[in-house]
């Protein structure tokens, strides 16, 4: 197969998989059946106190009768910088959504008031939470992947590899999780775990944490020198990237003239493991895809972004379709809408922007936004409030 045909077949399964998820609110209603959702708000106590439905209540998230009714103007604006952060840095997308849904919106406050009335509710509206994050999510990655393999910053066998893996987690972690996570519990791991990878990543932008990727910062190097002389001092051939081989058990590729090689196994492996963790909080999985891309592939962040959106696609279709279709979780179709058309704003405007800002304060952007969401979550979820504001 020519490079020619092979670069059309895959624009035309990303563009396939962007048409799925702007259509997928009318393929999709049908299936995400609410009676369990209207099982759980029957069952709910009525009144004013806090953890009752009010009887008079207009419907709000979900067509719960008293509960937040998001702002869409403020949807959209913050799906503008979900779709910029996820298509610049290559993860963050979900994290960034999960603050919206749990804090700029306030549905964390508003479900842990069921926690001992309606636990039901109370599971249901964080499951909601978790495939609403997925959502933003998967069209950032979709259009994002579209984007960098036009611009030759996508390593395709590596993205492959790691969807692989990342099927199986995104199917099995929804089947045994879906209904048992309190609200409560989803803010502490959510939290801890960004806590702990944006840690790891601090680490790797001081001068001990880089001193064994020089691979990565001459990678790093000629694709800033190429952007700014237009390829002017490589060959044409050399500019992006460029599939040297492809095997069992080893495949290589250069990137501006700069050679890597990996053991498709490992990316597997990594995969599944990943989107398996990302399965159970709910998000894409990029924050983590970015630390295995950058630390054990040793690839540049200039790549990693394109890589990751690539891998996280393909296990946001695994995982959405697993919560909603097999396990009939609901969404609030009228907020997912608005913020589907913020991340595609976003989104376009992230791959264009993203080449003008260094490779080191790519990923000091990732470990700030990673320290502060991590403390605030983590210490909300497992002490009951936050150590950071908002408090």
């Amino acid at each position: 197969m020519s490079k020619t045909v092979s670069k059309t077949v895959v624009k035309s399964l990303i563009v396939a998989m962007v048409g799925l998820f702007v259509l997928s609110p009318i393929l999709f209603a049908s299936a995400a059946r609410a009676d369990e959702l209207a099982d759980a708000i029957a069952a709910a106590p009525r009144g004013a106190a806090t953890g009752e439905i009010p009887v008079d209540g207009e419907p709000g998230f979900l067509g719960i009768p008293g509960a937040p009714n998001p702002n869409m103007v403020l949807a959209f604006l913050w799906a503008v910088w979900v779709g910029w952060i996820f298509s610049t840095v290559g993860a963050f997308g979900g994290i960034m959504s999960g603050v919206g849904h749990l804090t700029v919106f306030g549905l964390a406050d508003y479900a842990r008031d069921f926690k001992k009335t309606s636990p039901a509710l109370n599971s249901l509206i964080t499951d909601s939470i978790r495939v609403s994050n997925q959502w933003m999510v998967g069209l950032s990655a979709a259009v994002s992947s579209f984007n960098y393999f036009r611009m030759g910053r996508l390593v395709l066998p590596l993205a492959i590899c790691l969807a692989i893996g990342s099927i199986l987690g995104s199917y099995l972690v929804p089947m045994l999780s879906a209904g048992k996570i309190s609200l409560k519990d989803y803010l502490g791991f959510f939290g801890l775990i960004v806590f702990i990878i944006g840690g790891f990543l601090f680490y790797e932008t001081t001068p001990r944490g880089q001193a064994g990727k020089k691979e990565a910062k001459a990678a790093a190097k000629a694709f800033e020198e190429a952007n700014i002389n237009k390829c002017s001092t490589l060959a044409p051939e050399e500019c992006g990237v460029r599939v040297l081989k492809w095997g069992v058990g080893r495949i290589s590729f250069t990137f501006y003239g700069v050679e890597f090689n990996f053991r498709p196994i490992i990316p597997v492996i990594g995969g599944f493991f990943i989107a398996g963790l990302a399965a159970f909080l709910g998000i894409g999985g990029g924050f983590l895809f970015v630390p295995f891309l950058t630390s054990i592939a040793g690839l540049p962040m200039f790549l990693v972004a394109g890589t990751s959106a690539l891998s996280v696609l393909i296990g946001m279709i695994t995982s959405i379709f697993t919560y909603m279709f097999l396990k009939s979780v609901p969404v609030h179709w009228p907020l997912i809408g608005m913020e589907l058309i913020g991340i595609f704003v976003g989104s376009m405007i992230g791959p264009r922007t993203s080449k003008y800002i260094p490779d080191i304060w790519l990923k000091r952007l990732f470990v700030v936004l990673a320290l502060y969401v991590g403390l605030r979550y983590s210490t909300k979820g497992f002490l009951g409030y936050s150590i950071v504001p908002p408090f």
